[in-house]
């Protein structure tokens, strides 16, 4: 008999390990949600005394009470719907054409993509504001979402991802006279749609969490998103006379994502392990 105490040891080990880095890594978590539901005066005297009393629903009645942040909420939630979809859109039409096509400079192209994950957005900001102000799109949906399409690494993702897929499926699907268009939207898409989720949660992510671009494109507050809104109701003294409404602040803007993720999770472990929906 085959002595098992060893590899189940080991297991144990790991499981064990992943329990303490979870653990660490939710931490912080817990501790600013509570934070959000503690009255301002109470934290400042005490940040350390996380699920004793005073509570409150203060916090996130001065959130809501803001007269403009459902209509943050709904910029937010257009740009990031928006973003989320083109990307996805032209991720998989560029990526299956870098991965099943062949045309004259190919490589070339690619490189030049490869080349922008290299490019930090803060390098551009100056060309792309110049370029939307003599265009006179800034504080308009165009402005907030067009500029993040151009991201290289949805191209890459979805390249790399349609390339580990067999050919001998496409293939099959040429015998029966298929078109390309047709495999590309019957075949390949479904197959791929753990790559198409993990790409989906991250450029939502993004756009949800964006500051620095709707800073300088949105001027007017009725086309600030959530993050930039809810950053201009923070006084100059927030961090030391408002900790919980900062807290709740950021419990407000991170529950569309959370919830996001929560549907979609099966799919983006898929595509982290390298394995198709079943």
């Amino acid at each position: 008999m085959q002595n098992t105490a060893g590899p189940q040891w080991g297991n144990r080990m790991i499981l064990g390990a992943v329990i303490v880095l979870a653990i660490l890594w939710i931490t912080p978590l817990i501790w600013v949600f509570a934070l959000s539901f503690k009255p301002n005066e109470f934290l400042t005297v005490h940040t350390d005394v996380m699920f004793s009393p005073p509570f409150t629903l203060r916090n996130y009645a001065d959130i809501i009470g803001t007269s403009s942040v459902f209509r943050w909420t709904l910029n937010s939630m257009i740009v990031a719907g928006v973003q989320t979809f083109a990307m996805l859109v032209l991720a998989s039409l560029a990526g299956y054409g870098f991965a099943r096509t062949e045309f004259p400079g190919k490589n070339a192209v690619f490189l030049v993509v490869l080349a922008g994950l290299a490019v930090p957005e803060q390098a551009i900001i100056v060309p792309l504001h110049t370029i939307f102000a003599d265009l006179g799109l800034h504080n308009t949906y165009s402005a907030l979402v067009l500029p993040r399409l151009a991201t290289p690494f949805g191209v890459y993702l979805m390249t790399q991802y349609f390339q580990a897929i067999a050919r001998d499926i496409e293939e099959a699907a040429m015998l029966d006279n298929a078109s390309r268009l047709k495999i590309f939207l019957r075949v390949i898409l479904p197959l791929s749609l753990p790559a198409q989720a993990t790409l989906g949660i991250f450029t939502f992510l993004h756009a949800w969490n964006d500051y620095l671009w709707p800073l300088i494109s949105a001027s007017r507050p009725q086309m600030y998103t959530l993050t930039l809104g809810l950053a201009s109701t923070q006084t100059n003294f927030a961090q030391s006379e408002g900790i919980g409404y900062l807290m709740s602040q950021a419990v407000f803007a991170g529950l569309p994502v959370f919830v996001l993720y929560l549907f979609f999770q099966k799919y983006i472990v898929a595509a982290v392990a390298g394995r198709p929906m079943r």
